[in-house]
């Protein structure tokens, strides 16, 4: 079990210290390689959203390249119409679309490949989804007998690999072929990567490690936004959408090596600086010495242990409003162009305000929310860093409102506090979760984890459009149905997330409690055998 008494023998910080005081201190206190792991993990986390994401943002390109999907009115930027400068390509048909001409006769619009329809769902879901979660497991429980370092850097490798064949492919089962293989590999990353953190990192300095590594999540998906856009217009050597995979895919790999090569292997449960002398880090640098191998733990017995721990009140009520969180978060990320699309707002306004936006608020987002959850679990223990779950969200929640109600600019500007505040959850729900757990399974259960909130909470965008019909059908129009959908599914599972997360909080209280009534009856006991 990780080690609560590393957090209760470090001072209390001064209830003046600024912010930038305390993470001053915070960085006082680790060991600069420790940093530097962090930063490469971060890095990797990067590649990883980036290559993920990837395909929302260039899927109308591609869609017409592939030939696959749905079709709709698009204008023809081929021809232009200078007496009719506020037309809209908006027929719902492709004879209704190919009617609206100019003075010449010639179509202003064209009825083409969209992107959106089953094709995509199925290579946005489950041909992604199903593999990840599936194989995190796998990779998990293997993780926890072999060398993390070394299993992360092939699965970075593989991933990367996977991005750049998706720029080389001409057919749509290849592009699911590679979308699976993206999939397999991206599986390994965050199981491999929070355990290597969870032993570089004490108790009270793990939540914004944790939080610095999910800078990732932010980094990756403004940077889709902004290379899927511009290389994609930039239009290289022809191939248009291809070099946005491509470009990615190589830095990928190289980070790979760059991994396998030089991070170290630490010991597992025990934080590495507490480890650290000239002989334990030159076995540690080998990473396949006796002392950096751990305990062999039976399949069986691990998965009695891992059993146990999900089926246990607090984790399970944990993993249920990690998922709804998450599916809140993966609803707006698949529907934010489609969003602002239907609303009449330009792709180049939608492109330049959400390839910073995510970065900026998502990434205040996961650094506050780590460092204030490490500032107050000094003081009141685990439940402390649920309290923060349970602020974010309900604070978060009319700023998510507020970037469906308000007009641009301003529903861009309610995202930034949506962001900042809301995505806190991110890196504490993980610091929760490996506090809940042995040490000795903690890779596993982390994949277990992710296995649970990403298979609900991927799934959960395919009830956009039943719900968008549902308003269809009373008469709302496209746009005014699809805000309707995402009242309910992005704000709405804000405050039910919340929700959740409150009633964990007082079932972790509760049991807090109860564990110690019974060590406190066991000193007892004891103390009266010992004065007998």
């Amino acid at each position: 079990m990780m080690k609560r008494q590393e957090a209760e023998d470090e001072p209390l910080l001064a209830e003046h210290k600024t912010s930038s005081q305390r993470s001053r201190s915070w960085l006082r206190e680790v060991r600069p390689y420790s940093l530097y792991v962090l930063l490469t993990l971060l890095l990797a986390y990067l590649f990883n959203q980036l290559d993920r994401y990837m395909l929302a943002i260039t899927i109308t390109p591609l869609s017409q390249d592939l030939k696959f999907g749905d079709m709709k009115c698009f204008k023809n930027d081929s021809v232009h119409d200078f007496g009719n400068t506020h037309y809209k390509c908006n027929g719902t048909t492709s004879s209704r679309c190919l009617d609206i001409v100019n003075v010449n006769g010639t179509s202003l619009c064209k009825w083409d490949y969209s992107g959106q329809g089953w094709g995509y769902q199925i290579l946005a879901g489950p041909v992604f989804i199903l593999i990840y979660t599936v194989a995190g497991i796998f990779i998990g429980l293997a993780a926890d007998h072999w060398n993390r370092k070394l299993m992360l850097s092939g699965c970075l490798v593989l991933w990367s690999v996977a991005t750049l064949l998706h720029g080389l492919v001409n057919e749509y089962w290849q592009l699911a072929v590679v979308r699976f293989i993206l999939g397999l590999g991206e599986a390994g990353c965050t199981p491999f990567a929070a355990s290597l953190i969870a032993d570089y990192f004490s108790e009270a300095q793990r939540g914004a490690a944790l939080g610095i590594y999910n800078f990732g999540i932010y980094f990756g998906y403004s940077l889709a936004y902004a290379i899927g856009n511009f290389i994609t217009l930039a239009d290289i050597n022809g191939q248009g959408w291809r070099w946005a995979f491509i470009l990615p895919g190589l830095p990928g790999i190289l980070l790979g090596f760059v991994i396998a090569l030089t991070v170290k292997e630490p010991r597992r449960g025990k934080k590495l600086a507490e480890a650290d002398s000239a002989d334990s880090s030159d076995k540690e640098s080998s990473g396949g010495s006796k002392s950096s191998s751990p305990p062999r733990i039976p399949l069986k017995v691990k998965a009695a242990v891992i059993t146990k721990s999900f089926l246990s009140p607090s984790l399970l009520l944990l993993c249920l409003a990690g998922s709804i969180r998450n599916a809140g978060g993966y609803v707006w990320a698949y529907n934010t162009q489609p969003y602002f699309d239907a609303a009449g707002v330009s792709k180049e306004t939608t492109g330049s305000f959400m390839s910073w936006i995510p970065l900026v608020g998502g990434s205040l987002g996961v650094l506050f929310g780590g460092f204030i959850s490490d500032r107050i679990v000094k003081r009141r223990g685990l439940y402390a860093r649920i309290f923060v779950l349970v602020a974010s969200q309900f604070l978060a929640a009319p700023f998510a409102a507020g970037a469906l109600f308000l007009d641009v600019p301003w529903s861009f500007i309610s995202l930034i506090p949506a962001n900042v505040i809301g995505e806190m959850w991110v890196g504490v729900t993980l610091a929760v979760a490996v506090e809940l757990v042995p040490a000795q399974v903690r890779t596993a259960a982390v994949a277990v984890y992710l296995f649970i909130i990403t298979n609900i909470g991927g799934n959960v965008p395919l009830l956009v459009p039943p719900i968008q019909h549902s308003f269809e059908d009373r008469d709302y129009t496209k746009a005014e149905a699809l805000r309707g959908a995402l009242y309910i599914l992005y704000p709405g599972l804000f405050v039910l997330g919340g929700l959740l997360f409150l009633l964990t909080l007082f079932v972790v209280r509760r049991d807090q409690r109860k564990a110690e009534l019974r060590q406190n009856f066991v000193n007892a006991d004891t103390d009266e055998q010992s004065t007998a």
